[in-house]
């Protein structure tokens, strides 16, 4: 299996200056290439410009410009090439499926903040030092950059890379690790409804209070934005000290938040692993969930539109965002695979209007948010623990029938 990790780097002044000119000549190298790509289709011929292509004019690139792209590692700027063909892929398989197409955009330098080397050892090298007790990664046209290694890399390292996040930077290793020993098995089934209220709530009737890390940090973040808004908006290099410290507090501040969700987010999801051999939880599409609702027109009044509960859905597209239901989805089914558990995902259809006890499915069995009351036998329980309870026994006959 691969596994990932992410460390943090220190680099020098100096060091830290080089990896900005690395990431602006990647992104200049991007740039080109897909102008190039542009030009070619929209001329006369309409000439389709492959990844093939591009990759073969690197050689003359580097050598027209060799204090710039000669400067670093011509398998990262392959590894450029290629997210760039990837983009393009990507394009074209939604246009042919009629979706939005999304044709893939210039970067500016911010927004440039990766660079993949394909193999360890070719451009870059993975504790280049070994010898010394400090880890370092080597990187061509940087030099060895001291890495705050805060655990052991298990297995072989497979890809490097090196990205940017505010003033700090990260390198990220892939490994290649034999299949680890499962967990011991519990013998516990649960089932899980994610929630704004709570969390989420367990078949046995247990709850994980919603953190809302967004909502407490608004106040905070609603200041230095109104602080950042005061300054004129002109390029990077035009702006005064003053303007830099407030963009970088917006950037903390929403940093801290993203790193609070996934910290939950990891905690939860390896609770229910450690507990459970066996996980339900509803498949939820939560792009759909967040759209923003369609503009009714008013049929009496030409460019009138009436009420369509707008604000009111805004609010609760903001909660499920602040809750990470998807970066904690993605989580559990990690942490399983790696110990051997199984997740399996379910219709989340009527899951919390179904009576657990006689199977009566109305939606008058769950008058408010939180409490189900069935109206044809009278039971009477949270909502939310009898959705993860239909979840559970439906995610007991997924499994009973794959198992034949």
């Amino acid at each position: 299996m691969i596994r990932a990790y992410k460390f943090l780097m220190r680099p020098t002044v100096g060091q830290a200056a080089a990896l900005g000119e690395m990431l602006r000549d990647h992104c200049s190298l991007y740039n080109g290439a897909l102008r190039e790509r542009r030009d070619a289709y929209r001329h006369a011929s309409k000439t389709s410009i492959t990844y093939g292509i591009q990759s073969a004019q690197l050689k003359e690139i580097r050598s027209f410009d060799p204090e710039r792209q000669g400067r670093w590692s011509f398998s990262s700027q392959q590894a450029t090439l290629r997210r760039l063909d990837k983009a393009f892929q990507a394009f074209f398989r939604r246009v042919k499926a009629g979706e939005a197409p999304g044709y893939p955009r210039f970067r500016g330098v911010m927004w440039f903040d990766t660079v993949d080397f394909p193999r360890d050892g070719d451009g870059c090298r993975w504790d280049s030092t070994p010898h010394d007790p400090v880890t370092r990664v080597r990187l061509q046209g940087v030099g060895h950059v001291k890495v705050h290694q805060h655990r052991p890399v298990v297995g072989k390292v497979r890809t490097v890379s090196v990205k940017r996040e505010g003033r700090r930077w990260y390198v990220i290793l892939t490994a290649q690790q034999a299949q680890p020993e499962p967990l011991p098995a519990t013998g516990g089934v649960v089932g899980i409804d994610l929630g704004i209220a709570n969390f989420l709530a367990d078949s046995g009737g247990g709850f994980v209070p919603n953190p809302r890390h967004g909502r407490r940090a608004a106040a905070k973040l609603g200041a230095a934005q109104q602080a950042l808004a005061r300054f004129p908006r002109v390029r990077r290099d035009k702006r005064t000290r003053n303007h830099r410290r407030a963009v970088q507090k917006v950037a903390d501040l929403h940093r801290k938040v993203r790193r609070q969700r996934l910290d939950h987010a990891h905690k939860t999801a390896l609770d229910l692993v450690r507990q459970h051999d066996v996980i339900a939880h509803e498949n939820l599409k939560i792009r759909n969930m967040v759209k923003a609702p369609a503009p009714k027109p008013d049929p009496g009044r030409s460019g009138s539109f009436l009420s369509n509960g707008a604000a009111a859905k805004a609010g609760l597209n903001h909660s499920i965002s602040d809750a990470g239901w998807g970066v904690f989805l993605t989580i559990l089914h990690v942490k399983a695979e790696s110990a051997g558990r199984e997740v399996i995902a379910v219709d989340p259809r009527n899951t919390s209007r179904t009576c657990p006890a006689c199977g009566h499915v109305a939606k008058e069995n769950r008058p408010t948010q939180e409490k189900f009351h069935c109206v044809s036998c009278g039971h009477t329980a949270h909502a939310d623990t009898v959705g993860a309870l239909n979840v559970l026994r439906a995610g007991l006959v997924h499994r009973n029938a794959r198992q034949g």
